[in-house]
């Protein structure tokens, strides 16, 4: 499994939503972008889903993640890895995933 950078590929189950990720350090670095930790991936913007319509809300935010190391951490928070997968605000609501489409490297493996 790959660590996840800032320049990770992160998509809704829509295909075309993009999870516009935030790094919460920016000490430790892979290719110069920085390594994504813990609750990273949570409460991120989601732009660009399609799945729009009369009673349809689009993806527009993460609710949850998973798939973080549980042996590699960063200032006490797991990184996250190339698994990562999460539920969005999309209808319905807690049901619609996200996930890794490009963990953003591929220089950096991780056993979970």
């Amino acid at each position: 499994m790959l660590a996840l950078t800032l320049k990770a590929a992160v998509r809704c189950d829509h295909q075309l939503g993009i999870v516009r990720m935030v790094a919460g350090q920016g000490f430790v670095r892979i290719g110069g972008q920085p390594v994504l930790v813990g609750r990273d991936p949570i409460g991120r913007s989601i732009v660009g889903c399609p799945n729009i319509g009369v009673g349809i809300k689009p993806c527009t935010a993460t609710l949850s993640a998973e798939q973080h190391s549980g042996f590699v951490r960063i200032e006490g928070r797991a990184v996250c890895l190339d698994r990562l997968v999460g539920t969005t605000d999309g209808t319905p609501p807690a049901t619609v995933r996200y996930g890794v489409r490009h963990a953003g490297q591929s220089f950096v493996s991780i056993d979970a």
